[in-house]
């Protein structure tokens, strides 16, 4: 399956968590499921915008891109982590301002249930991606797969939140998990972000030039007398 098709497969799941994440916050009416449901359009928009990346990205150098066109994927990485990013800061202040007023919350089983049903299915999404991302050495695959792991645990954190309201009775322990996985979030946007323009900006990656050298001293001639700056673009 080629990464495109991988990628159409992720966003028509992603829509359908969307849809599960949502109804397990109206059925219960807790700021830390409704910050996993938040999250989840963020999948979605980002998700498209990854699938068109790729799409372009596929395509083959011409007159106007020489280079072929793989730059666009450190665009999309660093548009995802700045959808992410915002996430954060409305999450934060959604648990912020409950914090002050205080909602109630009812059918926390039924919504527990259906966040960790989608939680898993992020995980392993998230984990197919990280892993063909590093395999085809695509940004886009592996910044997508970060975000469906970090939606993955914040659902976890999310379930032991809610797991420990329901034990204690204690509804402000809603709004402080939402606030510690918004925070989370927003670290994870940042994270995406630095990438992307890191990679535009075509910054010095020791990780990817110390595999280079050590190849080119395996095969080393003696008709070589040296190699001096060297330079190396990802695409």
């Amino acid at each position: 399956m080629s990464k495109v098709n991988i990628q159409a497969v992720v966003v028509l799941v992603g829509i359908l968590l969307m849809g599960i994440k949502f109804y397990a916050w109206w059925l219960t009416n807790a700021n830390a499921i409704l910050t996993d449901a938040l999250e989840s359009i963020i999948n979605v928009v980002a998700g498209f915008f990854a699938l068109y990346s790729l799409w372009l990205a596929s395509k083959p150098r011409d007159q106007n891109h020489p280079y072929g066109h793989g730059k666009v994927e450190f665009l999309a990485a660093g548009f995802e982590g700045s959808l992410i990013f915002t996430a954060g800061v409305l999450i934060i202040g959604k648990a912020g301002y409950n914090l002050v007023y205080p909602q109630q919350i009812q059918d926390l089983d039924w919504g527990l249930l259906l966040t960790a049903f989608s939680g898993g299915i992020n995980f392993i999404m998230g984990t197919l991606l990280v892993r063909v991302g590093h395999r085809e050495r695509s940004v886009t695959l592996e910044a997508d797969g970060r975000h469906l792991l970090s939606d993955a645990y914040s659902s976890a954190g999310i379930l032991i939140g809610m797991g420990l309201l329901l034990w204690t009775g204690l509804n402000w322990l809603d709004s402080v998990t939402a606030l510690l996985f918004g925070i989370f979030i927003l670290y994870t946007g940042y994270q995406l972000m630095r990438g992307a323009i890191s990679g535009i900006m075509d910054e010095a990656d020791p990780a990817l030039i110390a595999p280079l050298v050590r190849i080119m001293e395996q095969h080393r001639t003696e008709n070589w007398i040296d190699v001096h700056n060297l330079r190396v673009i990802r695409y």
